[in-house]
């Protein structure tokens, strides 16, 4: 099927509720759409499939460089099976940052909780920061979909809040850490926080195996290199937590 079956304009959840037959009436043994339970199933693992294969040619192509022929065949079926599911390579980003901003959120809601503050500073940057790199490296389509011009709107829309989000988690979690920072203060030092920790992770990425582990550890030490100090200006909290890194 030509790719100019791109320039449609069907958002996914039309195309996937065509798919599912959307308005009939369910009989006996059917679901909600109509289908049988088994025919869906079916219909949610080939998303399923997609979405995987979508996320390699995205990795290895950029978000310009995909093509929805190139997803189907990552995924191994025809154009025209990709074309029952997504109307175009601009619906299959939006479904597949949509599944990742969520696990995203899952991961640094999880990552940053307050019970951190009990912990030496040197093992809460690795608990807080560890998740949150490991689902980068693994989620390599994560940060092709949320950075560039080219990026579906809503995909950016949902990024910038989620951005928000986390700034506002780093400065609670910081401000909790060290209660003696100002207001003013523990903003500054959460946005310099989270812009360290995004170049570092710049740096992670564009690196694999060995050398990749050693730009964990760099990341780790400049962060804690800078937040010591803070410590070591409000006596009660240094004396509280015993930072374990030399």
């Amino acid at each position: 099927m030509p790719e100019a079956r791109a320039e449609e304009s069907a958002t996914p959840t039309q195309s996937h509720e065509r798919e599912k037959g959307a308005g009939d009436a369910p009989a006996a043994g059917e679901g909600a759409g109509g289908r049988p339970r088994r025919r869906q199933a079916r219909g949610e693992a080939r998303i399923a499939q997609l979405l995987e294969a979508a996320a390699e040619v995205f990795s290895a192509s950029g978000y310009n460089g995909a093509s929805t022929n190139a997803i189907a065949r990552e995924a191994g079926v025809s154009p025209g099976t990709l074309y029952q599911f997504f109307p175009n390579k601009e619906a299959i980003a939006i479904e597949l940052g949509e599944q990742l901003m969520h696990r995203w959120r899952e991961t640094y809601g999880a990552a940053f909780v307050v019970s951190r503050v009990e912990l030496p500073l040197d093992r809460m940057l690795d608990t807080v920061l560890d998740p949150l790199i490991a689902f980068n490296c693994e989620n390599p389509a994560f940060a092709v979909l949320t950075h560039g011009s080219e990026i579906p709107g809503v995909i950016t829309r949902e990024h910038d809040v989620m951005h928000a989000a986390m700034l506002t988690r780093t400065e609670q979690l910081l401000s909790a850490y060290l209660p003696d920072l100002s207001p003013d203060q523990a903003t500054r030092t959460a946005e310099m926080s989270f812009t360290l920790f995004k170049a570092g992770l710049d740096l992670i990425m564009s690196h694999e195996g060995a050398e990749r582990d050693a730009y964990i550890r760099e990341l780790k030490t400049v962060m804690h290199r800078y937040l010591e100090p803070l410590m070591c200006d409000a006596p009660d909290a240094a004396t509280a937590r015993k930072v374990d890194t030399p």
